[in-house]
């Protein structure tokens, strides 16, 4: 004879756990420890140029669309900072890598869908427009013509008008969606989307060190839309992967995780 549970439904929660803005400490841990294994792995010693890019910086959208937009930041910033010194030669300029590490996870943890930090992308695409602004500034009085500015930061713009317009909440939504295709292709655009605004955040320190004449600009032209398909390649791969895999165990999530 089966007896048949009765009494209120009760809720489980963890407390064992310390956490930072909703995001257990060993989240975060976990997930820097995997940025550090990807920053082995070069992506684009062809294709890429004057250095050579790690692997890591596909997942680092995702870091903040799974963990929130500080528990992100916090996981891509000492994963990239452990990879510094654990495999240099995908380091680039350390101080920047990192940088730009943190801010790509934290800007796509304001790719909210609800009401909850819904304005934090508004202070981001402040900072990003007067990147931008600034680095195109610098590259006119460095003697680049416009046109070649344009289709050279291609990826620049077209990541920053993406991040503005709705196009950031479809985004998320999609990755929010139980449809994997969806899925799929939230984390691909959205990856392209992060992969271009951080990348302004990057550019304008580094070309205000290097500052590079119109002939590698124009050389760069059809190199650097590559590198950031296959940023959003790897992270789509990766993602939604990892997305299924963590709905599939049912772990608990992070309070400003959108999957």
């Amino acid at each position: 004879m089966m007896i048949e549970p009765s009494g209120e439904q009760r809720e489980i929660k963890s407390l064992g756990s310390a956490s930072i803005d909703g995001t257990p400490l060993d989240y975060i841990v976990v997930m820097s420890a995997v940025v550090t294994v990807l920053a082995f792995i070069p992506f684009s010693i062809t294709i890429g140029s004057g250095g050579i890019f790690p692997l890591s910086q596909g997942i680092f959208p995702l870091l903040g669309w799974i963990l929130g937009p500080v528990g992100g930041a916090l996981a891509s910033g000492i994963g990239t900072l452990m990879g510094v010194f654990l495999a240099p030669h995908t380091a680039g300029i350390p101080p920047v890598s990192i940088f730009g590490a943190m801010v790509a996870s934290f800007a796509a943890g304001c790719m909210v869908i609800g009401n909850k930090r819904r304005y934090w992308w508004f202070g981001m695409t402040i900072l990003f427009v007067i990147a931008y602004f600034l680095y195109i500034s610098r590259a006119m009085n460095n003697g680049v013509s416009l046109s070649v500015i344009i289709k050279g930061s291609f990826i620049d713009w077209s990541g920053l008008l993406l991040f503005i317009l709705p196009t950031r909440i479809l985004f998320a939504k999609w990755i929010n969606s139980e449809n994997l295709r969806l899925v799929w292709l939230g984390l691909f655009f959205g990856s392209w989307t992060i992969a271009g605004v951080y990348h302004i955040a990057q550019i304008v320190i580094t070309y205000a060190m290097f500052n590079w004449p119109e002939e590698i600009w124009i050389f760069l032209i059809p190199i650097m839309p590559l590198e950031n398909l296959v940023r959003s390649l790897v992270g789509a791969f990766i993602g939604v992967r990892v997305i299924s895999g963590l709905r599939a165990i049912g772990i608990m999530k992070p309070e400003a995780a959108i999957y």
